[in-house]
């Protein structure tokens, strides 16, 4: 007798630009992985999961991307510790209770595991869930964390405001926008990058297209540059772990 399919997702929106469905395909052929399936869910609205879940009973794990991983918060049942600091990426369904994990930590620590002891203090762009998961990360390790946004704020400071003197001041800045997204290559973080010391490190969250306009400037200024592939790979790989425990 064969057993019910189980169905695994990305929920967010849009997803034209994900690469998560080719890569949990790729993993399900490769390591043989039967009656199993990794779709995509487009919800122009958060409040669309529970129509989806009706509708989908065999869905057992959901990845979350942009702009839910903190809207979703108030649809699950509970959090992980990985994410009582407010960002879940990734929810695990059993016996009908969701319980929302984050393996961005995970996934943004280990790909960038090499600089970390390099870098006293780093500038994020954008303050999302994301950019919550990658602050949580820095303080951990004890990296002293300044936001930017286009709004002002307690907690942040503007675009506008990243000077010559501000911006050489930070070792490290990482972009969890999604500026420079495909479709939409030409964007990117408006910052300064002509005072970019060439000493810096900059990380982009983006991972399609692999060089974005935010790296290429950075590289242009002589800066070390690293993308959202690796990413990417350790967040899957380590929700797929928390979907099969």
């Amino acid at each position: 007798m064969q057993t019910e399919k189980r169905i695994f997702g990305l929920i967010g929106y849009p997803l034209a630009h994900s690469f998560s469905k080719k890569y949990f395909k790729s993993k399900f052929e490769k390591e043989k992985i039967e009656n199993t399936e990794y779709l995509l869910f487009p919800l122009k609205s958060i409040g669309q999961l529970k129509e989806l879940l009706a509708n989908q009973p065999n869905i057992k794990g959901l990845n979350v991307t942009i702009p839910y991983k903190e809207r979703v918060i108030p649809f699950l049942d509970a959090l992980d510790d990985s994410a009582t600091f407010g960002a879940v990426n990734t929810i695990k369904i059993e016996d009908g209770r969701l319980l929302g994990h984050n393996t961005d930590v995970y996934g943004f620590e280990q790909s960038v595991l090499p600089f970390l002891s390099k870098v006293s203090n780093a500038l994020v762009l954008g303050t999302g869930g994301a950019s919550k998961a990658v602050c949580h990360v820095l303080k951990q390790n004890n990296i002293t964390t300044k936001l930017a946004s286009r709004t002002n704020g307690k907690d942040r400071i503007t675009y506008e405001m990243l000077d010559k003197s501000i911006l050489s001041n930070y070792q490290m800045i990482i972009n969890t926008t999604p500026l420079g997204t495909n479709p939409n290559e030409h964007t990117f973080p408006d910052l300064p990058y002509q005072y970019l010391t060439g000493k810096q490190i900059l990380v982009d969250l983006v991972y399609n297209p692999p060089i974005t306009q935010f790296l290429f400037k950075g590289a242009k200024q002589g800066c070390t540059t690293k993308n959202g592939m690796e990413m990417l790979y350790l967040q899957a790989e380590k929700a797929w772990e928390i979907w099969n425990q």
